[in-house]
C-alpha cells in the first residue's frame, strides 16, 4: 500500500480548518478534488478518518497520527517555499568572498560586519589569497567573488573585474618614529632602519622592489617578514622598522594610534582594487546584494582617503629630488 504525500497534507489542512471547503481555499483547491482525496486516502488504508457527522469534522484516532505526517510535509513544503524567497529576495544564502590577506583583515571585514547588521541572514565565508589563488578559486567555484588589487595586464578573459579603488601606497611606521616629524628626507633615511618584508605573492613585493629602484638601491635590512598584519602592527609599534603598506590599511588604523604614515611620496603603482568574479557565475541574490554594499563602502571609502591624502603634509628635499630625476 502506497500512501501518497501530498493526500496527507490535504487531510492535514482538512484536520487544521475543520472542514473540506476551508481546507480547500487554504490549499487553493477545489472542495471537490479535496473530498475526492479523502474518500480516496480512506479506501487505501480500509478505515474512516473522521468521525460520522461532527462538524466542525473530527479526526479518528488513525486520522489524527496520519494527520501528523501530513502537517509535517506540509510544514515542510512552506518552510521551502520560504527559503526560496528568502533566496531569490537576497534576504538568505551564502556568499564566499576570498582577498590578499592584509585588505581583508583591515579593511573588508568591517565591510562583512556592516553589511550583517542589515542583512543578519546572509552567511559570509572569508578566505584569503593573492591573485594567482583568487583566479583558480574562482575557476573552481570555491569562491564567489574577489576583492584583489590587479593591473589590466592581470586580467583573465573569463573573469570580470570592477575597479573600485585606485591603488596606494605608503611608508608606514610606529608612532613616534623619527621620520614622522623629519621635514628633510635623504636616501640613508629610508637606508638606516630595518624593514618589514611584504608577504610572500604579496603585490607589495614589486612595489618595494620598484622604490628601491627608484632610490638606486639594491636593497635594505630586512629584519622581519612572514607575519599576519596584527603581528606586524605589533612589531612596527615595537620597534624603528619601516614597512610599506596599503593607504587604506594604514588608515584602518588611525583610531588606535599604534602606526603613522611618513609623509614621504613614495613610487605608485599602476593597479587597482576592486571586485572579480566569473564572467557568467551562478544565480547568488545573496552575492550580488552584498557586491552592492562593497560598492558603496568602496565609493566612501575612496572619498575619505583622497580627504586624508590632502590634508598630509608631503615632505619634500633631497628625496624628492633624487625621485624626480630618477624618474
Amino acid at each position: 500500500m502506497k500512501i501518497v504525500e501530498h493526500h496527507l497534507v490535504q487531510l492535514a489542512a482538512v484536520i487544521e480548518t475543520g472542514g473540506v471547503t476551508e481546507a480547500a481555499a487554504m490549499l487553493g483547491m477545489t472542495q471537490s478534488a479535496v473530498s475526492r482525496t479523502i474518500s480516496i486516502l480512506e479506501k487505501r488504508v480500509g478505515e474512516p478518518l473522521f468521525v460520522s457527522g461532527r462538524r466542525p469534522m473530527q479526526p479518528t484516532p488513525l486520522g489524527e497520527q496520519l494527520g501528523l505526517q501530513g502537517k509535517a510535509i506540509l510544514a515542510s513544503s512552506r518552510k521551502a517555499m520560504e527559503i526560496i524567497r528568502s533566496f531569490k529576495s537576497g534576504s538568505s544564502g551564502r556568499v564566499r568572498i576570498g582577498g590578499v590577506p592584509f585588505f581583508m583583515d583591515a579593511v573588508i571585514s568591517p565591510m562583512i560586519a556592516s553589511f550583517q547588521r542589515d542583512e543578519p541572514g546572509i552567511m559570509v565565508h572569508q578566505s584569503y589569497g593573492n591573485y594567482p589563488e583568487l583566479v583558480s578559486e574562482l575557476e573552481s567555484g570555491q569562491i564567489d567573488l574577489a576583492v584583489t588589487p590587479t593591473g589590466s595586464v592581470d586580467l583573465n578573459a573569463d573573469h570580470h573585474f570592477e575597479p573600485l579603488l585606485p591603488a596606494r601606497n605608503v611608508l608606514a611606521c610606529g608612532t613616534g618614529h623619527p621620520l614622522v616629524r623629519k621635514r628633510s628626507l635623504a636616501t640613508e633615511d629610508i637606508v638606516n632602519y630595518p624593514w618589514v618584508a611584504p608577504l610572500p605573492g604579496s603585490p607589495l613585493v614589486l612595489d618595494l622592489h620598484n622604490i628601491l629602484l627608484t632610490l638606486g638601491l639594491e636593497e635594505v635590512s630586512i629584519r622581519y617578514a612572514g607575519g599576519s598584519l596584527l603581528s606586524l602592527i605589533n612589531y612596527l609599534t615595537g620597534t624603528d622598522a619601516l614597512a610599506i603598506l596599503p593607504l587604506s590599511v594604514a588608515h584602518s588604523f588611525r583610531r588606535e594610534n599604534k602606526i603613522s604614515v611618513i609623509p614621504l611620496d613614495i613610487p605608485q603603482p599602476e593597479r587597482a582594487l576592486g571586485i572579480m568574479t566569473k564572467k557568467k557565475p551562478y544565480s547568488n541574490p545573496a552575492g550580488r546584494k552584498f557586491m552592492g554594499h562593497l560598492r558603496r563602502e568602496f565609493s566612501e571609502l575612496r572619498r575619505v582617503l583622497e580627504k586624508h591624502e590632502r590634508e598630509i603634509d608631503w615632505a619634500h628635499g633631497p628625496f624628492m629630488a633624487e625621485r624626480k630625476g630618477g624618474a
